[in-house]
């Protein structure tokens, strides 16, 4: 029992490592594709869609909350802007029209990722996640320029 107790130990402490060490591989990989997958969404997606960001962050259309993936991930922490030809920032994309964006930018910055080791109350910030696509049809038929949802 008590050869057990010191292997057992030193065991579950290696396997506890191992899945913690993990934990932030999952979610930089997660992270990563929270911001392409918002950036093809808003690629092709109505520029005034509020459901872009939340089917980016792996939520249902009407589901406003946080990450059903990430808990600590909501829609605020993301921001989308939309590019002209130049790569500067497009002001108001709705009132500056269509023909103006030339390339559609979602970022993530300032994400916290905090480790469950006992004792340390370890926060780690990641380091920001950028994804930037050219648009597609920004939600538009391309005949009839009429607006169609996502």
């Amino acid at each position: 029992m008590v050869e057990f107790a010191i292997v057992g130990l030193l065991v579950f402490t290696l396997l506890f490592g191992v899945v913690e060490m993990g934990r932030p591989y999952f979610t930089v990989n997660a992270l990563n594709e929270v911001v392409r997958r918002g950036a093809r969404l808003a690629a092709v997606c109505n520029i005034n869609d509020p459901v872009v960001l939340r089917r980016a962050i792996f939520n249902a259309a009407g589901d406003a909350g946080n990450s059903q993936l990430i808990g600590d991930l909501a829609t605020t922490k993301l921001t989308l802007t939309y590019l002209d030809v130049n790569g500067d920032l497009v002001a108001d994309p709705a009132t500056n029209g269509f023909r103006a964006i030339r390339y559609v930018r979602l970022s993530l910055q300032n994400f916290f990722f905090n480790l469950f080791i006992p004792g340390f109350g370890v926060r780690i910030t990641l380091p920001p996640f950028r994804a930037t696509l050219s648009r597609e049809s920004l939600g538009r038929h391309s005949d009839s320029g009429e607006i169609t949802p996502c």
